[in-house]
């Protein structure tokens, strides 16, 4: 595939909407308060650690999730609905279940699996969307 041909504007957002995405689905709105309880977290233990530098890793790692997702839907022949089935694919096919892999042999509930594959499935989906909708 050709990088030039692609559109880093949709990276970027793709990017953005799985970082705004996660800090929906681990708010007490959503998961958060579930999310805490599966890894015995406390609020004091949420604010241990340098946020900064989680929050700005996390970012990267969006990026490198968006622009992975691109290079594979890098073709004139993309539309938003391929995004999205293409997102769900990698979302749920690769990504879910490398987290239900894992999760097994860490001896984790199935709510604890279901959380994180339940985001990055949706994360990807929309990641998708936006890559083939502004293709």
């Amino acid at each position: 595939m050709d990088i030039s041909t692609l559109n880093w504007f949709a990276v970027i957002v793709a990017a953005l909407s799985n970082f705004l995405i996660g800090g929906l689905w681990y708010s007490p709105l959503l998961f958060g308060k579930i999310w805490m309880k599966e890894n015995n977290f406390s609020d004091d233990d949420l604010k241990k650690g340098n946020m900064p530098k989680i929050l700005g890793l996390t970012f990267l790692f969006s990026i490198v999730m968006a622009f992975n997702l691109a290079m594979f839907l890098n073709d004139a022949n993309t539309t938003a609905t391929w995004g999205a089935i293409a997102g769900f694919l990698a979302g749920f096919g690769w990504v879910a279940m490398a987290i239900f892999i894992n999760g097994q042999f860490e001896r984790r509930s199935a709510r604890y699996m279901l959380i994180h594959g339940g985001y990055f499935t949706i994360s990807f989906i929309i990641m998708g969307l936006i890559i083939g909708l502004l293709r």
